[in-house]
């Protein structure tokens, strides 16, 4: 992958391929255990937000934080189900099952998203598909989907295929900015979660908008479209950081991100 020699900041002497390989380890180990629960007859609980949350959720996650602290003791970790935080240096993102509605509706359409934060920058993400066998990796200057190069399009606005999970995410002048965006490109669809990222970074889609994510939804998506040639920011272009306000634009190529922030914008 022509990354061994990129060094990343950190004592324990890892290098990005290094990471890179463990962030597909750590893929490995999640995606037989979603495989395992993934359509059978699972209680579902509402969380403080009201989002779903089952036992495939917790145990991912469970599963993934041991091995990152057998392996990495000195990183942070941050997950959707036991939180975390960004003290340290290096913090793996982990959200277990991104997608868990389609999850528990049997829509194969979720995903494990596993990335490595350095300082607040994503620098490695991988986008796992359990039920589908399909995996997108990125490292922010290049991007795989399996071992073959992932391409972003260089479609316009007037022909772009556009994304977002639902339109029930967007609310008041978030809606009627959508709605402008919406109506100038050449398709819209909605569902997908993580896939629709993966799916612009291998060229089949083009936009995908989105409002009301968190930090664990994102990091892993930005070395991937990034690294695939797209862009990926917040509504006002800004880099995605934690801090982001949950409002995500990611385009597969520079001038189709500046002609939808000039729509959202409006």
């Amino acid at each position: 992958m022509g990354v061994d020699a990129l060094a990343i900041p950190s004592g324990d002497g890892a290098t990005k391929a290094d990471v890179i390989a463990f962030a597909h380890r750590l893929a490995d180990f999640a995606a037989p255990l979603a495989r395992h629960y993934f359509r059978t007859e699972l209680p579902v609980e509402a969380k403080a937000d009201a989002s779903p949350v089952t036992a495939a959720d917790r145990a991912i996650e469970s599963l993934l934080r041991a091995e990152i602290r057998s392996v990495y003791p000195d990183h942070g970790i941050l997950g959707e189900e036991e939180g975390g935080d960004f003290e340290r240096p290096l913090t793996w993102v982990i959200d277990p099952i991104d997608g868990t509605k389609s999850f528990i509706t049997g829509m194969p359409l979720f995903g494990t998203l596993i990335a490595l934060v350095s300082e607040g920058r994503p620098i490695v993400g991988v986008i796992d598909m359990p039920a589908l066998g399909e995996r997108w990796c990125g490292t922010g200057d290049a991007a795989w989907f399996g071992a073959l190069p992932a391409r972003t399009s260089d479609r316009h606005l007037h022909e772009a295929r556009l994304f977002a999970t639902s339109p029930d995410i967007f609310v008041g002048a978030d809606a009627e900015a959508f709605a402008r965006l919406s109506g100038a490109v050449g398709l819209r669809r909605f569902g997908g979660d993580c896939y629709a990222y993966g799916l612009l970074a291998s060229g089949h889609c083009d936009l995908v908008v989105e409002a009301g994510l968190q930090v664990y939804d994102v990091m892993a998506l930005v070395p991937v479209v990034e690294g695939a040639g797209g862009v990926m920011t917040d509504w006002d272009g800004r880099p995605l950081t934690p801090a982001f306000d949950g409002r995500v634009v990611a385009a597969a190529n520079a001038g189709l991100h500046a002609e939808a922030l000039r729509r959202l914008r409006a």
